[in-house]
């Protein structure tokens, strides 16, 4: 958000995905960049995310985020479920969009994420708006500043579910299902008593 969505104090962020394993930080680190973030979830995860400190929520089974008439200044897509010109429609003319997910295993299958990135490429150079994908690049920095925000309370990991090794093959089926809550763990070992 700091780096791909320039994201500035009191700017409006909408998060696209925000109750699953990435958006549960994003909406952290977010407000503790100063955004006003509006959160994307269905209904069971709204109380969730305004806990992160979401100061808008909006629950996807009941309403449909791109027909708002608020515009923002970013938006992170953490699902990539919406067509471009959709998401592009309550992007503010010089905002940034910023892809991370390319939708669920059975929305577009293996090639949809690429089919999202080709759409960027081509629409890119013809909008005022940016428009950009997100590949995690960990510098020592950005591990600092997660410390920071972890040791000030600031950022708290949401696990939903925690699986032993044995049981990856019940694990992957449940992310794949789509409706993780943060994120699943998978522990190795057994628990220290």
């Amino acid at each position: 958000m700091r780096d791909r969505a320039n994201l500035q104090p009191g700017q409006k962020l909408l998060i696209n995905g925000a109750s699953g394993g990435v958006g549960t930080f994003a909406v952290q680190i977010a407000k503790s960049l100063g955004a006003e973030v509006t959160a994307v979830c269905s209904g069971r995860n709204l109380d969730l995310v305004r806990s992160l400190g979401a100061a808008h929520v909006v629950d996807y089974t009941k309403e449909d985020f791109t027909k708002s008439e608020e515009r923002y200044d970013a938006i992170l897509d953490n699902v990539g479920n919406r067509a471009l010109s959709e998401c592009r429609r309550v992007l503010k003319p010089k905002g940034i969009y910023v892809l991370i997910g390319g939708g669920g295993p059975n929305e577009q299958g293996f090639i949809g994420p690429f089919l999202s990135l080709a759409r960027m490429f081509v629409t890119s150079p013809f909008v005022s708006q940016q428009l950009r994908m997100m590949i995690a690049e960990l510098t020592p920095e950005d591990l600092e500043r997660l410390r920071d925000l972890t040791e000030s309370g600031k950022l708290t990991p949401v696990i939903d579910r925690t699986y032993p090794l044995t049981e990856l093959p019940a694990a992957l089926r449940y992310l794949e299902e789509g409706h993780a809550r943060g994120k699943v763990v998978i522990t190795v070992g057994s628990p220290s008593p």
